[in-house]
Protein backbone atom coordinates (compact mmCIF):
# COMPACT_ATOMS: atom_id res chain seq x y z
CA UNK A 1 0.00 0.00 0.00
CA UNK A 2 1.43 3.37 -1.04
CA UNK A 3 2.74 5.54 1.73
CA UNK A 4 1.56 9.29 1.56
CA UNK A 5 2.66 12.15 4.17
CA UNK A 6 -0.04 14.84 4.73
CA UNK A 7 1.50 18.05 5.60
CA UNK A 8 -0.83 20.82 6.54
CA UNK A 9 -1.89 22.98 9.56
CA UNK A 10 -5.58 23.12 8.93
CA UNK A 11 -7.31 19.53 10.55
CA UNK A 12 -10.18 19.95 8.29
CA UNK A 13 -7.56 20.12 5.13
CA UNK A 14 -5.64 16.94 6.35
CA UNK A 15 -9.07 15.42 6.71
CA UNK A 16 -10.22 15.00 3.90
CA UNK A 17 -7.61 14.82 2.27
CA UNK A 18 -6.74 11.54 4.34
CA UNK A 19 -10.43 10.40 3.89
CA UNK A 20 -10.19 10.11 -0.06
CA UNK A 21 -6.86 8.44 -0.06
CA UNK A 22 -7.41 6.05 2.75
CA UNK A 23 -11.23 4.97 0.51
CA UNK A 24 -8.54 4.87 -2.74
CA UNK A 25 -5.58 2.53 -0.56
CA UNK A 26 -3.27 4.70 0.32
CA UNK A 27 -1.71 4.57 3.46
CA UNK A 28 -1.19 8.19 5.15
CA UNK A 29 0.38 9.81 7.92
CA UNK A 30 -0.72 13.24 8.83
CA UNK A 31 1.34 16.33 10.39
CA UNK A 32 0.04 19.46 11.28
CA UNK A 33 3.32 21.57 11.58
CA UNK A 34 6.65 21.34 9.21
CA UNK A 35 8.49 19.98 12.21
CA UNK A 36 6.04 17.12 12.91
CA UNK A 37 6.18 16.43 9.39
CA UNK A 38 9.88 16.55 8.75
CA UNK A 39 10.11 14.40 11.80
CA UNK A 40 7.70 12.04 10.43
CA UNK A 41 9.18 12.16 6.82
CA UNK A 42 12.63 11.03 8.41
CA UNK A 43 11.36 8.49 10.98
CA UNK A 44 9.60 6.32 7.50
CA UNK A 45 9.41 5.88 4.05
CA UNK A 46 6.93 7.58 1.60
CA UNK A 47 6.04 7.21 -1.80
CA UNK A 48 4.49 10.55 -2.10
CA UNK A 49 4.61 13.83 0.33
CA UNK A 50 1.44 16.42 -0.14
CA UNK A 51 2.38 19.84 1.74
CA UNK A 52 0.99 22.93 2.22
CA UNK A 53 3.15 25.94 1.04
CA UNK A 54 1.88 28.62 3.86
CA UNK A 55 2.41 26.48 7.68
CA UNK A 56 1.66 28.41 10.39
CA UNK A 57 5.65 27.69 11.74
CA UNK A 58 7.66 27.46 8.52
CA UNK A 59 8.03 27.89 4.69
CA UNK A 60 6.36 24.48 3.07
CA UNK A 61 8.67 25.40 0.04
CA UNK A 62 11.15 25.07 2.14
CA UNK A 63 10.14 21.96 3.97
CA UNK A 64 9.68 20.60 0.28
CA UNK A 65 13.67 21.53 -0.42
CA UNK A 66 14.48 20.22 2.85
CA UNK A 67 12.71 16.47 1.89
CA UNK A 68 13.65 16.69 -1.61
CA UNK A 69 17.50 16.84 -0.15
CA UNK A 70 17.09 13.79 1.22
CA UNK A 71 15.06 11.96 -1.51
CA UNK A 72 15.32 13.85 -4.56
CA UNK A 73 12.97 11.81 -6.90
CA UNK A 74 10.35 12.35 -4.13
CA UNK A 75 6.89 12.88 -5.49
CA UNK A 76 5.17 16.30 -4.10
CA UNK A 77 1.84 17.70 -4.57
CA UNK A 78 2.26 21.44 -3.00
CA UNK A 79 -1.28 23.32 -1.46
CA UNK A 80 -2.14 25.88 -1.43
CA UNK A 81 -5.25 28.88 -0.75
CA UNK A 82 -2.92 32.04 -0.40
CA UNK A 83 -1.46 32.84 -4.12
CA UNK A 84 -0.96 30.99 -7.20
CA UNK A 85 1.90 28.13 -7.15
CA UNK A 86 3.98 28.98 -10.16
CA UNK A 87 7.08 30.11 -8.22
CA UNK A 88 7.96 26.81 -7.61
CA UNK A 89 8.98 26.09 -10.91
CA UNK A 90 11.35 28.88 -10.47
CA UNK A 91 13.74 26.93 -7.73
CA UNK A 92 15.69 23.46 -9.31
CA UNK A 93 15.05 21.93 -6.18
CA UNK A 94 11.26 22.47 -6.34
CA UNK A 95 11.11 21.31 -9.97
CA UNK A 96 8.31 18.58 -11.05
CA UNK A 97 5.82 19.64 -8.07
CA UNK A 98 2.50 19.35 -8.64
CA UNK A 99 0.24 22.28 -7.56
CA UNK A 100 -3.34 21.88 -6.18
CA UNK A 101 -5.12 25.36 -5.15
CA UNK A 102 -7.22 25.45 -2.42
CA UNK A 103 -10.34 24.98 -2.01
CA UNK A 104 -9.62 22.01 -4.48
CA UNK A 105 -12.07 18.74 -5.31
CA UNK A 106 -11.52 15.36 -3.29
CA UNK A 107 -11.27 13.91 -7.55
CA UNK A 108 -8.41 16.29 -7.89
CA UNK A 109 -6.23 13.58 -5.24
CA UNK A 110 -7.13 10.65 -7.28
Amino acid sequence: MPRVLVIDDQADVRTMISIVLRINRFEIVEAASAEAGLKAFEEAGFDLAIVDIFLQDSNGSELIATMRERVPDLPVVAISGMTALDFLSKSPELAGVVCLQKPFRPGDLT
